[in-house]
């Protein structure tokens, strides 16, 4: 039992069916270089408290460097027994320095200690994501010069609706795709405060100095009350929600791309570095990168849900339940950076298929709604010239003809109001010029915003 860091009040040993039930260290490794991290402050902070001395710090941050260095070259061993990362790390420094490695987790339980590593973790892993949404954005800012004439049919219901410049779109994305880094922000600013100190539960009575631990570690704040700290997970589904809906709006646009690629669109073409073939149909090129962006969605839904299952019923303060906090967690993050990183360089190579997209782009009636609004214009109540433009729609169907391909006469059999002025704002590139309110999708107001994301984008740089 001398093994256990609790095992002076036991007397039997584990059985080997708990050992392999409780260990976490087949999924907690990889907190390691944080665990080093948390330790080497909390050193100091003894150190500079006087609970060990200068010397003892000395031999526990140098010792703790290197096995970070041998858990990072695959030289460490790890056993079940040990349970954890944290107690794998303090074993081994308790092996190299004896009495004084003992005297590291002084004023510190892992209760503390756990929360401390994966804060520090999350808040790694969210700079690293915004990073990758930014790239992203990035990514369809720059599509925006490429396809600055390119107009596309935008879709209600999955019909064609109205005509946006190909530009409205992809700023669409990038304005979901700030929305999920900016509550990423805000995840890391809630998540930036020190757990160091509150011990199991109810702090501790020796003279241990908070405040510099936490800015050692470079929190902006100490976490105010140590039963809220031990039983704290709010950070961890605050993070895990933001993921989820994140790959939400990359299942959005990987749903759409793939309706995109097929032959009944084709509207866009993929590389197919990006796609993969068929074992039997030769022909086949399938969007599966995509459809598993689509896919994996499910998972990072799935760990959301987990995590507010998992604490829905837990009493303070800390409970072993928590234990299971990670597996979703690094889950859903893995899951998330590497679909971000892939649907970045999709984005980048994909080429719109601009040919095909103006072969059909007249159909559907996309100009419409700027019919009804030019009679408006005209001092037409809005559901009168609503009714009359579908009327004149259903003529058109019946004749097989577009809007702009009606005689005059037909337009005035229809409405009085309607004048030789009409076929300026009929048709879809006419149409898309009459769009002219903030954040429309027409040229003027389209080309601002390109504006705003591009010097967006070079501040970040």
């Amino acid at each position: 039992m001398a093994e256990k860091a609790w095992g002076g009040r036991f007397s039997q040993a584990t059985d080997q069916r708990v050992e392999r039930f409780t260990e976490s260290i087949s999924f907690d490794a990889r907190l390691a270089p944080f665990d080093i991290q948390g330790s080497k402050a909390h050193a100091t902070m003894l150190s500079e408290v006087g609970l060990i001395t200068a010397d003892e710090r000395e031999t526990i941050c140098t010792t703790l460097d290197e096995i970070g260095q041998e858990i990072a070259a695959g030289q460490f061993e790890y056993r079940i027994e040990l349970e954890d990362i944290h107690m794998h790390i303090e074993r081994e420094l308790t092996n190299r320095t004896g009495d004084t490695g003992r005297k590291l987790h002084t004023g510190r339980s892992r209760n503390d200690q756990v929360s401390t590593d994966v804060k520090l973790f999350l808040r790694h892993s969210i700079d690293q994501l915004i990073d990758l949404l930014e790239d992203l954005q990035e990514a369809f800012v720059d599509r925006c010069e490429r396809d600055a004439e390119v107009v596309l049919p935008a879709f209600t219901h999955l019909q064609r609706a109205q005509p946006v410049m190909a530009n409205h779109y992809w700023l669409a994305w990038c304005e979901k795709f700030e929305r999920d880094r900016q509550r990423l922000v805000d995840c890391r600013r809630r998540t930036n405060s020190c757990p160091l100190g509150a011990a199991a539960l109810a702090g501790t009575s020796l003279p241990i100095n908070r405040q510099r631990t936490a800015e050692l570690l470079g929190f902006e704040a100490v976490s105010a009350n140590s039963l809220d700290i031990s039983s704290d997970r709010d950070f961890l589904m605050e993070f895990v929600s933001d993921l989820a809906i994140i790959a939400v709006h990359l299942s959005s646009w990987a749903e759409e791309w793939i309706l995109w690629f097929t032959t009944e669109f084709n509207f866009i073409s993929i590389p197919d570095a990006f796609t993969t073939g068929s074992s039997i149909m030769p022909q086949k090129r399938n969007p599966d990168v995509l459809e598993l962006i689509r896919g994996k969605s499910a998972r990072v839904i799935a760990a959301n849900q987990h995590l507010l299952t998992l604490t829905k019923s837990l009493p303070l303060a800390y409970n072993r339940d928590l234990q299971e906090d990670k597996i979703p967690v690094f889950d859903a993050n893995d899951t998330v950076t590497a679909c971000l990183e892939l649907a970045a360089a999709i984005v980048e190579s994909a080429e719109l298929n601009v040919d095909r997209i103006n072969s059909r782009l007249e159909e559907g009636f996309l100009d419409a709604t700027t019919l009804m609004e030019y009679l408006i214009k005209k001092g037409v109540p809005m559901r009168t010239g609503h009714e009359t433009v579908g009327s004149l729609v259903s003529l058109c169907e019946k004749e097989n003809v577009r809007l702009a391909e009606l005689s005059l006469e037909k337009f005035q059999a229809a409405c009085s109001s309607i004048e030789e002025d009409v076929y300026e704002i009929l048709g879809v590139r006419n149409a898309i010029k009459a769009f002219v309110s903030e954040g429309s999708g027409g040229p003027g107001r389209v080309a601002e915003q390109v504006a705003i994301w591009k010097k967006r984008i070079d501040e970040r740089s």
